[in-house]
């Protein structure tokens, strides 16, 4: 059964009078936790008044920690969203449905979801047809402000509302658009789940370092500078991955040898099926978030 219940579909929120400072805008956040201190802190430092920033959480510990950050911390959703221009959505997926009716929100208040696998169609059905939503997959090195975020927007949100939840999310990292939610599912196997990929390798590589021989924090040091400047070199763009494996494998020397051991088991194709593997487990997750 849907989390989603019928009812929510028929709810008609009060349109809203006031207007809308989609400039210097009001950002509320439902769920003050770490990725919703990650963007204030990210959007304190880019200049937004932090006294236009304020999160809601019923932990006092949350509340706390946004209060640290000079932005304003309060117990109750509503007041959060009676307050906002945008309302970011930042509470775990399995409690979204029950945070959203329980609220009174204007049709005419963006609404930017942070919520993995929570589908567009689901918040509107919590909420109404014309209410402008921005659904985004933002990765955990966002924390660090080093992410990604794909962002994709429901016919109702205006140009100038999805540039403002483009420099929302932007102060966590690099932003891209989709133009199809369901890509959003492959946003999610490669880029959602993709530092898991590459921590397995690391862990796999300080393993090999140490049985040859090195110290474990020598094995460590290693293996995450290299991987830290392999993306440095590939982020440049100068050339594509591939030509820069290419640049770096001399014939017949250390790094062909590992290369050739890596292709002896299919470890290109195994890295593909585990990717169409998060994808479709991201699909079947959304199913539980569909609209009725």
């Amino acid at each position: 059964m849907s989390p989603w219940s019928p009812s929510g579909m028929d709810q008609r929120k009060p349109s809203g009078e006031r207007k809308r400072n989609l400039d210097l805008p009001q950002i509320s956040f439902i769920g003050g936790g770490n990725m919703a201190q990650c963007l204030l802190r990210g959007l304190i430092d880019a200049g937004h008044e932090a006294g236009r920033l304020v999160a809601s959480d019923p932990d006092a510990a949350c509340r706390e920690a946004v209060a640290s950050l000079g932005a304003s911390a309060v117990e109750r959703n509503q007041d959060a969203v009676d307050r906002a221009d945008v309302v970011v959505l930042a509470v775990k997926p399995q409690a979204l449905p029950t945070v959203l009716q329980e609220l009174q929100m204007p049709t005419d208040q963006l609404l930017v979801s942070i919520c993995a696998g929570v589908p567009i169609a689901g918040i509107a059905a919590a909420t109404a047809a014309a209410q402008p939503i921005v659904r985004t997959m933002p990765n955990t090195p966002a924390l660090l402000r080093a992410g990604v975020t794909a962002l994709c927007a429901n016919a109702a949100a205006s140009e100038r509302q999805r540039a403002l939840a483009e420099r929302i999310l932007a102060a966590v990292g690099k932003t891209v658009w989709v133009a199809d939610e369901a890509l959003l599912d492959a946003v999610t196997a490669v880029s959602g789940s993709g530092p898991a990929y590459f921590f397995h390798l690391m862990e796999a590589m300080i393993a090999a370092g140490r049985g040859l021989g090195l110290p474990d924090g020598l094995a460590a040091t290693l293996t995450i500078e290299t991987a830290l400047g392999a993306a440095l070199m590939a982020r440049q763009g100068a050339q594509s991955p591939a030509e820069l494996r290419r640049r770096v494998t001399s014939p017949g020397g250390t790094t062909e040898a590992a290369l050739n051991t890596l292709s002896d088991h299919r470890t290109d194709q195994a890295l593909v099926e585990a990717i169409g593997a998060a994808c479709g487990r991201s699909k079947e997750l959304a199913q539980a978030f569909q609209a009725p």
